[in-house]
Order: C-alpha cells, then structure tokens, then sequence
C-alpha cells in the first residue's frame, strides 16, 4: 500500500521555493531505516525504500546531493519522474533487479523486496556517477546555465562516486539484510551487471540474471597459464584496484571538500575562498583571479594573493592584450617554465618574483568566457609542470561553479529581481504571483496542505491621489508596501497587484491563520502616519482586505484570485477598514472601528 501521508516541507525560506519532501521514515517497517543508514554507509551509496512514485520515499539514506537537489525542487523533480520517480513500478513489474542510468548521468538498481509482510516494496540503491565524464555532463549542465536554479540547493555537497562492481552487489547485500530482518527478497539473483541503457531498456527478469557469469569481467579467467602465475597476476590486479579506488575516494572527498571550502553567500569572499586554496594545492605564493566582463571586452582582477598594490595596478586588461588577455582569447591553458626561455619579456623588477615560471588557466564553459587564473612563484622556487595543469583541470569545474554562482549572486537584483519586482513599491509584481500561485496550488493538492490569498485594497485612494497629487499617492503607497511586508511571515508572498490593489499569497495556513495575519495588516497601516493621512475620510489611510482559502470549489489560480476579490468587494460594500472572508458565502469578520 502507499504509506505516504501529508506533512510540512523540509525548509520555507523566502528567497527560496519551498521544498518537496523527500522520506516518511516514521511510515517505514520497523527496524529497517537503521539497517538501511548502516548499509548505504558501509557501500558509500544512496539507498532509498519506496512504496510507489517518489518522492517522497519512505526512507532516505545517504542521498546524492545532486539528486536532492533536482528532487526538492518543485520546477525540476519532474526530470527525474522517468527515472527514480518510475523505478518502483518497473522493479515490481519486472519481478527482479532494474538497473538504469539516470538524466544526471547517475548509475542506479530498483530492487523489489518484501519487509516485515509488505509485499509493494522496493530499494532504490546507487544514485551514484560510475565516470569522471558522466560527472562532468553535468557540470557543464550547471555551467552553461540550464540548471541555475538549483545552485542554492548545494547540488555538490553530498556527490556519490562508486566502481560499477558495488552496484552489481547491491541487490545481494540487500537480500541479506531484509532476511535478517525477517522479510524475504522477491527472487534470489546473480549480481546485475552495471547498465547505461535507459529505463525501458533497463527491465529484467529471472532469465536475464540467472545467466550473468559468477566471475566479474575485470578478471576474465585465462585457461593456458599455470595457476601459480594466475594467482599472482590476479593478486596485482587486485591490489591494483584498491590504490586506484582508494585513490578515487581521496579524491572525490577533497573535490567535495574543496567546492565547499570554495563556496560563499558573498562574491568577494568566494573569489578570495578560490585563490586561497588554489594556491596551497599548487603551492604557489602569487596568484590572482580575472573574471570577463563581456560589455565592456575587459578581464577584471577580482581577487589576488602575494601582489603588491603596485604590482595589481592593472585591474583591467583588454581580451587579447598582453599574457593574460591572450590566454583567455585563445582557451588554452599557458604552463611556462622559464619565461625568457619562451620568448616572453620578463615582468618589472619592482614586482619582485622570485622564479620566472608561471601558469595562466582559462575559465571557460561550452565556448563561453568566465574568467582566468594565474599562479607564480612556487613555495619551494621550482617551475609548474603539468602536473600543476592537471590539478587545476581536475577543480576547473568546482571553480566554474563557484565563479557562476557568484556572479548569479552579484548580478540577481540586477536582472532577475528587476522582472519580479515592482519597481516603485520593491514587492514582487503580478507576474512573479501568478507562477508562485500555481506551484503553491499544487504543492497544496498534492500533501493536502491549506492556502489562503488576501486581496487588499487602500480605502479612498483616488481621493488621495487627487488631493495630493501622483507623488503624494506613489509615496503612500510604498509606505503601504512596507507596512504590509513587515506584518507577514518570511515565508508569505506579497505583490503588488496592480494600482492601489496588493496580493498576500499564504502557504500552508489557514483561513483562520489567514484572518489573524490579515488583520495584523490592517491594524499596522492604519497606525500608520501618511502625509496626508489625515485628510482621508476617516482621519486616517485604511485598507480592506478580502480573504479566499483553497477549496473543492476554488482549486485554481484563477478561482482563489477571484474569490479573494469578491470578499474584498464586500469588504468595500460593508464599510472599508475591514476583513471579509470567502467560503462559498461570504461573512464578515474582523471590522476596523
């Protein structure tokens, strides 16, 4: 049966769409979410048990970063719908293991199980990036821009990297804990071979796994050499394997590890995060960090370390022009180990460098320009190689990230905020209020939560405009526009409808919760001092303010709008300064005195 049940989202921020949700643990058999958080810790896999679509699963353990981040997010989990969002009914469909590779790139297998007597179960495992180049389809995805608005999410705090062979024992790791557990597996199996193919391609059965060879391909099983020898060939290859994968987990760790160290709310401080730790992993003691600037055909020196005032006094060089210039016209990386031995004209002698070696490294994403690095002066005064090259190709796409993010962050009131934003008032616009309400409306009907929207109206503003004057009106109404955001909580949307006409979208409340909120409102504007507030008809600038909630009967946007407006029209009707509700019917509730 489908355990899942309403409950709240993960996290409401205001800047910030709400979260899906993504587990019901207290939903799952008893015993199990336990065995399940040592198993995908013990693998360094995601492990999840569903019980039909997800999300939500039932329990979440270990999960990809990346996949929570495209699975919180209401505008993105449909990517993932084909996929994960699929994997139980194929899994039970199939009566035996599915192995699929995801739109992420990710490598996963839905198992079919049977816990504690629930018979409609099934393990999602892997969620994990089998390549490098798998791992940098999708880094370039979030580089070229396709994907943005998950950056806030943190998509590569938590990214699970594996060798195809822990995938294939999955399954059978599985099987082993549900029996323990007192459950039984829906068939025993071979291990499953790690696939690429896509979901409908990805279906198995008993047939399929029952001739999967025991032996894994990595050691084909030579016929004409002495055993002796095959034990110690097969003894090398296998201690070969372990440095290599050990050498991949560090590795993935420190990436992990180096994007977050990298990563901040405040650009200035990423560029900073970015030179700091690109300098002690190249051991060089001069660096500085150039990002392009596409208007004016310019690289611009953002941030640097071990250069004197007078050394960094060119904060601007034109693309093409000199070393650096050069380097990022031409996207090839610049490794020199004697710069005079390369024909190139040595750096003033004010500057002070101790060696004549440097690095220049190109930014850039999918042809696009972002920015360059150059490093100088090693600690231990040896030259870069490409050694250095290659340690800079490896964090290249963390630092592209962290570059991107912080530009989304500089530039985000200049361009995104501006098409969301009233322009005189600073509350979002009718535009931004029509998306939202459609993704609340869902969000809403698919857990079962409330929603109410108010439609608030200032009382007599076309006297107040035509007494006072248009300045005189746009001023009450920004003072009405503050009046309104400080009354609500941070996770209420206030627009700006049009006119002297304000929108409250409040998710997850009440239509009770809503009339407090509502008349916390109008109590504050009418406490207000106004310019001209006292010229007004009631001493005072007041507003009225009609109230909808979700409903059988008012379940779109169109429909919750119009319901909010009928109840402010009473409102008006009834003697302004006051709250009316609509719910089928319309009756009066708080009135202003």
């Amino acid at each position: 049966m489908n355990r899942k049940s309403p409950s709240k989202p993960a996290s409401v921020t205001p800047d910030h769409e709400s979260e899906i949700l993504q587990e019901h643990r207290a939903d799952a058999p008893s015993g199990w979410p336990e065995i399940q958080d040592k198993l995908a810790g013990a693998l360094g896999l995601s492990i999840l048990l569903v019980d039909g679509r997800q999300p939500p699963a039932l329990v979440v353990s270990n999960n990809n970063s990346v996949c929570q981040a495209f699975q919180t997010s209401p505008k993105h989990v449909g990517l993932c719908d084909p996929y994960c969002g699929d994997a139980h009914r194929r899994a039970m469909s199939a009566g035996a293991p599915v192995q699929y590779k995801c739109h992420a790139g990710l490598q996963c297998v839905t198992i079919p199980v049977q816990i504690a007597g629930e018979q409609n179960l099934a393990v999602i495992g892997g969620r994990a990036f089998l390549s490098s180049a798998d791992y940098r389809a999708l880094v370039d995805r979030f580089r070229a821009g396709e994907l943005n608005e998950l950056i806030d999410r943190d998509p590569f705090d938590n990214v699970v990297f594996a060798e195809s062979q822990r995938i294939e024992e999955l399954p059978e790791r599985v099987y082993k804990a549900v029996r323990k557990l007192g459950g039984s597996a829906a068939q025993p199996v071979a291990p499953v071979k790690a696939s690429t193919r896509k979901p409908a391609e990805s279906r198995t059965n008993a047939a399929d796994t029952a001739n999967v060879p025991a032996t894994s391909e990595r050691f084909p099983v030579p016929t004409e050499r002495e055993p002796q020898t095959l034990q110690r060939d097969l003894q090398i290859e296998v201690d070969r394997l372990r440095l290599e994968l050990e050498h991949r987990s560090n590795l993935v760790q420190s990436l992990q590890s180096f994007l977050e160290r990298i990563s901040s709310t405040d650009p200035v401080d990423t560029y900073q995060a970015i030179l700091t730790h690109s300098c002690e992993l190249l051991q060089a003691e001069r660096a500085s960090l150039m990002i392009y600037d596409e208007g004016s055909n310019e690289i611009i020196l953002k941030a640097s370390i071990g250069i004197s005032e007078e050394g960094s006094s060119s904060s601007r060089t034109r693309l093409g022009e000199g070393v650096a210039g050069q380097t990022l016209k031409s996207g090839q990386p610049l490794v020199v180990e004697n710069l005079e031995a390369a024909g190139l004209k040595p750096s003033a002698a004010n500057r002070s460098y101790k060696t004549k070696s440097f690095i220049s490294y190109p930014i850039i994403v999918r042809g696009r320009r972002i920015g360059l690095l150059n490093f100088t002066d090693k600690t231990n005064g040896g030259n870069f190689n490409d050694v250095d090259l290659s340690l800079l190709e490896l964090i290249g796409p963390q630092i592209a990230v962290a570059l991107e993010r912080a530009d989304w962050q500089e530039r985000a009131t200049q361009f995104q905020l501006m098409s969301i934003t009233d322009p005189l008032t600073g509350l979002l616009n009718r535009r931004y209020l029509e998306e939202r309400l459609t993704e609340e409306l869902n969000r809403s009907s698919r857990y079962n939560y409330p929603m109410s929207c108010l439609m608030i109206d200032i009382d007599d503003f076309k006297k107040y405009n035509d007494r006072n004057g248009h300045q005189a009106g746009d001023v009450a109404l920004k003072i009405t526009a503050h009046s309104l955001k400080a009354a609500l909580r941070s996770a209420d949307v206030a627009c700006r409808y049009g006119g002297e006409e304000f929108c409250v979208l409040l998710p997850q409340t009440s239509i009770s919760e809503a009339g407090v909120i509502a008349e916390r409102m109008r109590q504050r504007v009418a406490e207000t001092d106004y310019p001209f507030g006292k010229s007004q008809p009631m001493g005072t600038v007041s507003i009225s303010i009609g109230i909808s909630t979700l409903a059988k009967n008012i379940d779109t946007a169109e429909r919750v709008i119009a319901a909010a407006d009928r109840a402010l029209y009473r409102a008006k009707a009834e003697g302004k300064n006051r709250i009316e509700f609509y719910d089928g019917h319309l009756s009066g509730a708080f009135a202003g005195k």
